[in-house]
């Protein structure tokens, strides 16, 4: 049994830091880095290359709306083809930080309200999908478990990758919880913990109903936002270590 741990990165802008990547590298085996809409500028992208190619991190482009202001979390409505058309640029600005620093992107993860939107709206998904594909079918698109976006992957060709969220309350139909909701968000590192061992190992997790919700897990993402997030996945992974699960990369032999 293994495990891809991922996190959001690179969403510093400016002069203005948010997260502690250099430390949460040490823990992680995939990096989503921000390309510029949601969060992150140019000098942040590259420099988080860095970091992941000087910590055996897997890289991977984390595009957003183009929403600086609400870092990328506000439904913004746009029609497909605007979709695609973003997704496609923030995508080659990331492959060509990975390449200025000798690495290859790996994997495409959409940010905040883009990922959720996209979970049930087939058109968002499909547009998603399409830019990874027009830019490399090599790539792996990450989607919530029984999403539009895995689904539109799929029909695309993409190599699908089902994300679960170690710090995140799940709804009876297996959404993210609202983040406006109390407890949408969880804090306690030995509830994460639990929490991500029983999503890799049981494929299941506990909805705010109190229901049992299962799921595919590949990849378990740790938010770089979140405080603390360094020490959180440190303990997220020796937990999934000491339950007998191999913490690799996607694209890890």
């Amino acid at each position: 049994m293994r495990i891809d741990i991922n996190s959001d990165m690179g969403e510093s802008f400016g002069v203005y830091t948010l997260g502690n990547d250099a430390a949460l590298m040490a823990s992680i085996t995939s990096a989503n880095v921000a390309c510029g809409f949601h969060a992150g500028d140019p000098s942040v992208m590259r420099r988080t290359v860095r970091l992941a190619r000087e910590a055996g991190v897997s890289v991977g482009a984390h595009p957003g709306f183009p929403d600086l202001v609400g870092f990328g979390r506000r439904d913004l409505h746009v029609t497909p083809q605007e979709a695609e058309d973003f997704i496609l640029y923030q995508i080659g600005a990331m492959a060509a930080a990975c390449a200025a620093e000798g690495m290859r992107l790996q994997h495409v993860k959409p940010h905040g309200a883009l990922f959720n939107m996209a979970v049930r709206d087939a058109a968002l998904a499909g547009a998603i999908a399409r830019a990874v594909a027009a830019f490399d079918r090599s790539l792996i698109l990450f989607g919530l478990p029984g999403s539009q976006i895995l689904e539109a992957g799929r029909r695309e060709g993409l190599r699908v990758a089902s994300e679960v969220f170690a710090d995140r309350a799940y709804e009876p139909d297996g959404s993210l919880a609202s983040r406006r909701t109390p407890g949408a968000v969880i804090h306690d590192p030995q509830a994460v913990v639990a929490r991500a061992v029983r999503m890799v190992t049981e494929g299941m997790v506990v909805a705010t109903d109190g229901s049992i919700v299962r799921l595919a897990a590949d990849t378990i993402c740790v938010h770089g936002d979140t405080p603390g997030s360094d020490e959180l996945a440190a303990r997220l992974r020796d937990g999934l270590q000491k339950a007998g699960v191999h913490v690799k990369s996607l694209s890890a032999a």
